[in-house]
């Protein structure tokens, strides 16, 4: 499924294509990025399904707050939804070196190259690579990710994914929708 725009208007969407893709294909996990919740919120029953919630890490978008409201926190994990606030693989280091140093790093050229791809897609990959890393994905299966550009989801992918030391073994397998950029 190919989106027309980027952004919010896409999450319901992607959240039900993702679930049925899940179901499908038999994938136990699903991985969403959600920096406020709100995504999380429109997620529609997903029985038997493992949900993560990958949030942006402490001090992002601001130097010493927490951008994931810590009472959605306490609903999603009331649900039974595990919450990830974790340092993003990559962007995380890099960002902080490029500012004070200049020049450019391995994960950025990783990370813009994605981006080719949309917001999304890179998104999709590194919070898969983030809960492999904090140990909340089984190794070597594949599951589905949803990402995307802004605020909101618009992005879905199945894929396998790796710990940070293997990332260059982050295996795609099916793009499920993404937005077209032509904008």
């Amino acid at each position: 499924m190919i989106f027309s725009k980027t952004g919010k208007e896409n999450t319901e969407k992607v959240l039900k294509t993702a679930i049925d893709a899940a179901r499908t294909h038999h994938i136990e996990t699903m991985v969403i990025a959600s920096s406020l919740g709100e995504t999380m919120k429109q997620l529609p029953p997903h029985d038997g399904l493992q949900i993560i919630c990958v949030t942006h890490q402490f001090g992002f978008p601001k130097a010493g707050e927490l951008e994931f409201p810590a009472e959605t926190r306490k609903m999603l994990e009331a649900k039974g939804i595990h919450v990830l606030t974790a340092t993003h693989v990559l962007s995380g280091l890099e960002v902080g070196l490029n500012k004070k140093y200049g020049g450019f790093f391995p994960p950025q050229i990783m990370a813009d190259t994605l981006r080719m791809f949309g917001q999304g897609t890179k998104v999709c990959v590194e919070i898969a690579v983030m809960a492999m890393d904090a140990g909340l994905l089984p190794y070597g299966k594949p599951v589905v990710a949803v990402g995307g550009t802004g605020r909101g989801a618009d992005t879905a992918m199945i894929l396998t994914p790796a710990p940070t030391g293997e990332i260059l073994n982050v295996r795609i397998h099916e793009m499920l929708c993404k937005p077209g950029l032509y904008e």
